[in-house]
Protein backbone atom coordinates (compact mmCIF):
# COMPACT_ATOMS: atom_id res chain seq x y z
CA UNK A 1 0.00 0.00 0.00
CA UNK A 2 1.30 3.45 -0.87
CA UNK A 3 1.80 5.66 2.15
CA UNK A 4 -0.71 8.50 2.26
CA UNK A 5 0.32 11.97 3.29
CA UNK A 6 0.63 12.40 7.02
CA UNK A 7 1.46 8.75 7.59
CA UNK A 8 4.93 8.30 9.04
CA UNK A 9 5.11 4.51 9.09
CA UNK A 10 5.05 1.73 6.58
CA UNK A 11 2.55 -0.97 7.44
CA UNK A 12 3.31 -4.67 7.38
CA UNK A 13 1.06 -6.88 5.23
CA UNK A 14 -2.13 -7.89 6.99
CA UNK A 15 -2.65 -11.50 7.96
CA UNK A 16 -5.83 -12.93 6.37
CA UNK A 17 -6.55 -14.87 9.56
CA UNK A 18 -6.50 -11.59 11.48
CA UNK A 19 -9.10 -10.16 9.09
CA UNK A 20 -11.31 -13.22 9.56
CA UNK A 21 -10.84 -13.13 13.33
CA UNK A 22 -11.81 -9.48 13.61
CA UNK A 23 -14.89 -9.96 11.44
CA UNK A 24 -15.99 -12.98 13.48
CA UNK A 25 -15.31 -11.10 16.72
CA UNK A 26 -17.42 -8.16 15.51
CA UNK A 27 -20.18 -10.60 14.54
CA UNK A 28 -19.95 -12.08 18.02
CA UNK A 29 -20.28 -8.64 19.60
CA UNK A 30 -23.38 -8.02 17.49
CA UNK A 31 -24.81 -11.37 18.59
CA UNK A 32 -24.51 -10.55 22.29
CA UNK A 33 -27.91 -10.19 23.94
CA UNK A 34 -27.54 -6.55 24.95
CA UNK A 35 -31.14 -5.67 24.20
CA UNK A 36 -32.52 -3.92 21.17
CA UNK A 37 -31.63 -0.30 21.51
CA UNK A 38 -31.84 1.69 18.26
CA UNK A 39 -28.82 3.86 19.14
CA UNK A 40 -26.51 0.88 19.65
CA UNK A 41 -23.60 0.94 17.17
CA UNK A 42 -23.31 -1.89 14.67
CA UNK A 43 -19.80 -3.21 15.29
CA UNK A 44 -19.92 -5.59 12.35
CA UNK A 45 -20.72 -2.73 9.96
CA UNK A 46 -17.88 -0.71 11.45
CA UNK A 47 -15.31 -3.50 11.04
CA UNK A 48 -16.61 -4.29 7.55
CA UNK A 49 -16.13 -0.68 6.47
CA UNK A 50 -12.66 -0.61 8.01
CA UNK A 51 -11.56 -3.68 6.04
CA UNK A 52 -13.32 -2.43 2.90
CA UNK A 53 -11.27 0.75 3.12
CA UNK A 54 -7.94 -0.83 4.05
CA UNK A 55 -8.16 -4.20 2.24
CA UNK A 56 -10.78 -3.87 -0.53
CA UNK A 57 -9.46 -6.87 -2.47
CA UNK A 58 -9.80 -9.24 0.46
CA UNK A 59 -13.05 -8.02 2.02
CA UNK A 60 -15.57 -7.06 -0.61
CA UNK A 61 -19.26 -6.83 -1.28
CA UNK A 62 -19.74 -10.62 -1.19
CA UNK A 63 -18.34 -10.86 2.33
CA UNK A 64 -20.64 -8.04 3.41
CA UNK A 65 -23.62 -9.83 1.87
CA UNK A 66 -22.88 -13.09 3.71
CA UNK A 67 -22.46 -11.31 7.05
CA UNK A 68 -25.66 -9.38 6.35
CA UNK A 69 -27.55 -12.63 5.85
CA UNK A 70 -26.11 -13.96 9.11
CA UNK A 71 -27.34 -10.85 10.92
CA UNK A 72 -30.78 -11.18 9.29
CA UNK A 73 -31.08 -14.76 10.49
CA UNK A 74 -29.89 -13.86 13.98
CA UNK A 75 -32.24 -10.91 14.46
CA UNK A 76 -35.21 -12.57 12.78
CA UNK A 77 -35.43 -9.62 10.44
CA UNK A 78 -36.72 -9.66 6.90
CA UNK A 79 -34.26 -11.84 4.99
CA UNK A 80 -32.04 -9.47 3.06
CA UNK A 81 -32.54 -6.35 5.19
CA UNK A 82 -29.07 -6.29 6.70
CA UNK A 83 -27.60 -7.95 3.61
CA UNK A 84 -28.77 -5.06 1.44
CA UNK A 85 -27.59 -2.45 3.94
CA UNK A 86 -24.15 -4.07 4.39
CA UNK A 87 -23.75 -4.56 0.65
CA UNK A 88 -24.49 -0.90 -0.09
CA UNK A 89 -22.26 0.16 2.80
CA UNK A 90 -19.45 -2.01 1.48
CA UNK A 91 -19.86 -0.69 -2.06
CA UNK A 92 -19.70 2.90 -0.81
CA UNK A 93 -16.63 2.20 1.30
CA UNK A 94 -14.80 0.44 -1.51
CA UNK A 95 -15.58 3.19 -3.99
CA UNK A 96 -14.24 5.84 -1.57
CA UNK A 97 -11.31 3.91 -0.11
CA UNK A 98 -8.55 5.63 -2.09
CA UNK A 99 -9.80 9.06 -1.15
CA UNK A 100 -10.36 8.19 2.51
CA UNK A 101 -6.79 7.03 3.07
CA UNK A 102 -5.43 10.50 2.29
CA UNK A 103 -7.19 12.05 5.27
CA UNK A 104 -6.52 11.94 8.98
CA UNK A 105 -8.68 9.89 11.33
CA UNK A 106 -11.01 12.76 12.25
CA UNK A 107 -11.63 13.61 8.60
CA UNK A 108 -12.15 9.94 7.81
CA UNK A 109 -14.75 9.72 10.56
CA UNK A 110 -16.61 12.67 9.06
CA UNK A 111 -16.53 11.04 5.62
CA UNK A 112 -17.73 7.60 6.75
CA UNK A 113 -20.63 9.12 8.71
CA UNK A 114 -22.82 9.46 5.56
CA UNK A 115 -22.07 5.83 4.69
CA UNK A 116 -23.26 4.63 8.09
CA UNK A 117 -26.26 6.96 7.93
CA UNK A 118 -27.23 5.63 4.50
CA UNK A 119 -26.91 2.00 5.67
CA UNK A 120 -29.18 2.62 8.66
CA UNK A 121 -31.61 4.50 6.45
CA UNK A 122 -31.79 1.61 3.95
CA UNK A 123 -32.35 -0.85 6.78
CA UNK A 124 -35.07 1.39 8.22
CA UNK A 125 -36.82 1.77 4.87
CA UNK A 126 -36.84 -1.99 4.28
CA UNK A 127 -38.15 -2.57 7.81
CA UNK A 128 -40.89 0.04 7.36
CA UNK A 129 -41.93 -1.35 3.95
CA UNK A 130 -42.24 -4.80 5.51
CA UNK A 131 -44.69 -3.43 8.07
CA UNK A 132 -42.36 -2.82 11.00
CA UNK A 133 -42.68 -0.03 13.50
CA UNK A 134 -40.58 3.12 13.51
CA UNK A 135 -37.91 2.62 16.20
CA UNK A 136 -37.71 6.31 17.08
CA UNK A 137 -35.36 9.16 16.43
CA UNK A 138 -32.70 7.55 18.62
CA UNK A 139 -31.81 5.62 15.48
CA UNK A 140 -29.83 8.68 14.35
CA UNK A 141 -27.37 8.19 17.20
CA UNK A 142 -26.16 4.81 15.89
CA UNK A 143 -24.37 6.19 12.79
CA UNK A 144 -22.97 9.01 14.90
CA UNK A 145 -21.57 6.59 17.48
CA UNK A 146 -20.13 4.42 14.69
CA UNK A 147 -18.37 7.45 13.21
CA UNK A 148 -17.05 8.38 16.66
CA UNK A 149 -15.72 4.84 17.09
CA UNK A 150 -13.91 4.99 13.73
CA UNK A 151 -10.58 6.32 15.13
CA UNK A 152 -10.61 3.75 17.94
CA UNK A 153 -11.29 0.83 15.59
CA UNK A 154 -8.65 2.10 13.16
CA UNK A 155 -6.03 2.31 15.88
CA UNK A 156 -6.89 -1.16 17.21
CA UNK A 157 -7.03 -2.93 13.85
CA UNK A 158 -3.90 -1.30 12.42
CA UNK A 159 -1.83 -2.01 15.55
CA UNK A 160 -0.60 -5.48 14.43
CA UNK A 161 0.56 -4.01 11.11
CA UNK A 162 2.65 -1.21 12.57
CA UNK A 163 6.33 -1.65 11.89
CA UNK A 164 8.53 -1.31 14.98
CA UNK A 165 11.09 1.49 14.89
CA UNK A 166 14.26 0.36 13.14
CA UNK A 167 17.41 1.07 15.19
CA UNK A 168 19.67 0.59 12.15
CA UNK A 169 20.87 4.03 11.03
CA UNK A 170 22.21 2.74 7.70
CA UNK A 171 18.86 1.57 6.34
CA UNK A 172 16.15 4.15 5.74
CA UNK A 173 13.36 1.57 5.67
Amino acid sequence: MIMPRGSDQLLLPVNPFFIALTLLLALGINLLPLGRHPAQPDMLALVLVFWNVHQPRRVGVGVAFVFGLLMDVHEGALLGQHALAYTLLSFGAISAHRRLLWFGLAEQAVQVLPLFLAAHLVSLIVRMLAGGMFPGWELLFAPLSEALLWPVITALLLAPQRRPPDPDQNRPL
